[in-house]
C-alpha cells in the first residue's frame, strides 16, 4: 500500500463538470486531486464525440468536445490540479477524524476532507453486439466509438443504431467512406429530425443505404472481418461486404463501487440537496449527470452551476469558522492573484 496522499478535495471524474469543479474550488483556494477511469481527460466529450459540435455552452456558439476540454484545461491551469488517470475509485472509508480514505484500482490512496463525484453516468460501458466470435475484431474492425475519423476514410463502412450518434456518424462518413450502410432494427429513429431527413435524402440519392433489420452473423477471411449477415425485417438475409463495423447501441451506466458507499441512490443516480449539492453523507458532493433531484436536466450547463454551489458549500464545510464571501473575477484583486492575472491590464 502506497502512503495516502493528503488533500482537501478529491474529484472523481475528469469530464467537463469535473474539470470545472477544479476551477470553482481553485477560486476558493482549495486544491484538488482528480481521478478518472479513462486514460484521457474530457470524459464522455472525448470518449464519445470529440469532434462533434456542441452548441449549448454559454458564450461559445459552437465547439467540439475536444475544444471544450482544451479550453477547460487552460482555465484551470493556474490551480495546479493533480490528475490520476486510468484508475477507478474502488474503496471509500470514513476515518475517525471525519476525513475519507479513498483507494483506487491502481493501489493509489488519498486521505481527503471532501469528495466530489462528477462521474457522469458512472463507469459507463457501451452496449455490445452479442454475437459469438465478433469480439475478436474489437479495436481492429469493430468499434463502439470513433476516436480517429481518418481511419474509416475509403472503407466499406457499416454503422448500426438508431440514435444521434449512429446517424451523425453516418452523415459524417457519407462521401468520405467507400460506402456507408446504416442498419437499424426498425424504420423509426431516436435522433434529431433534421438528421433523419438528411439520411433519407442520401438514401434516395443512392449515396448511402439504410437496411431495416438486425445483424445475425458475420464472415471472416484470413482472420479479418469480411462481411456481415443482416436479417431484414421481412426475414430475408443480406450479406454486406464490410471493412469496418461501427456499433452505437447506447451506454450501459454502472455506478460500480459508488453504489456501496452508503449514499442515498434513486434509479442509479445520487440524490443531493440542491442548496449545496451535498449527498446524504456530509463532505461528499455529487455534480453533473451522476446526481438526481426534482427538475434535473442532464446538461453540461447544469453541471457547471452545480459545481459552483458545491464549491462554496465545501469551503464552508472545510472552514466553518470563516465567512465565505462571494467575489467576482472581474473586480476582485484576490481572485486576480489566484488566477495569476495582471491587474494593470484593467487599470
Amino acid at each position: 500500500m502506497h502512503p495516502p496522499i493528503p488533500t482537501d478535495a478529491v474529484i472523481i471524474g475528469a469530464g467537463p463538470v469535473g474539470l470545472f469543479q477544479v476551477f470553482e474550488l481553485g477560486l476558493l483556494e482549495i486544491k484538488a486531486h482528480v481521478i478518472d477511469s479513462l486514460l484521457e481527460l474530457g470524459g464522455q466529450c472525448i470518449e464519445l464525440y470529440p469532434d462533434k459540435p456542441i452548441y449549448d455552452i454559454p458564450a461559445i456558439p459552437v465547439c467540439t468536445g475536444r475544444e471544450l476540454t482544451t479550453n477547460l484545461l487552460k482555465q484551470i491551469k493556474p490551480f495546479g490540479a493533480h490528475f490520476h488517470l486510468g484508475q477507478e475509485v474502488t474503496t471509500l472509508e470514513k476515518q475517525t477524524d471525519g476525513r475519507f480514505l479513498i483507494g483506487t484500482s491502481q493501489d493509489q490512496y488519498f486521505i481527503s476532507k471532501t469528495i466530489f463525484i462528477a462521474a457522469g453516468v458512472g463507469a459507463f460501458q457501451p452496449r455490445t453486439l452479442n454475437l459469438e466470435g465478433l469480439d475478436a475484431f474489437e479495436g481492429k474492425q469493430v468499434f463502439y466509438r470513433v476516436k480517429d475519423p481518418e481511419h474509416f476514410s475509403g472503407k466499406r463502412l457499416v454503422i448500426c443504431g438508431g440514435g444521434d450518434s449512429a446517424l451523425d456518424w453516418a452523415l459524417f462518413f457519407a462521401g468520405k467512406a467507400a460506402s456507408v450502410t446504416l442498419i437499424h432494427r426498425r424504420n423509426d429513429f431516436k435522433a434529431a429530425p433534421q438528421s433523419i431527413a438528411k439520411i433519407r435524402a442520401l438514401c434516395a440519392a443512392h449515396e448511402m443505404e439504410l437496411i431495416i433489420g438486425q445483424i445475425t452473423g458475420f464472415e471472416s477471411r484470413d482472420q479479418c472481418l469480411h462481411a456481415i449477415t443482416v436479417t431484414e425485417i421481412n426475414g430475408e438475409l443480406r450479406h454486406i461486404p464490410t471493412d469496418d463495423l461501427l456499433l452505437f447501441y447506447g451506454l450501459s451506466p454502472k455506478l460500480g463501487p459508488i453504489a456501496d458507499w452508503g449514499l442515498d441512490i434513486d434509479r442509479k443516480q445520487i440524490t443531493v440537496d440542491t442548496a449545496c449539492f451535498q449527498t446524504s453523507v456530509p463532505g461528499i458532493y455529487a455534480v453533473g449527470d451522476i446526481n438526481i433531484y426534482p427538475g434535473k436536466k442532464k446538461l453540461i450547463l447544469s453541471g457547471f452551476h452545480e459545481a459552483a454551489l458545491a464549491a462554496f458549500a465545501a469551503a464552508a464545510y472545510l472552514s466553518p469558522e470563516k465567512q465565505i464571501q462571494l467575489q467576482y473575477t472581474t473586480t476582485s484583486p484576490k481572485l486576480h492573484k489566484v488566477l495569476g492575472v495582471d491587474n494593470s491590464t484593467f487599470e
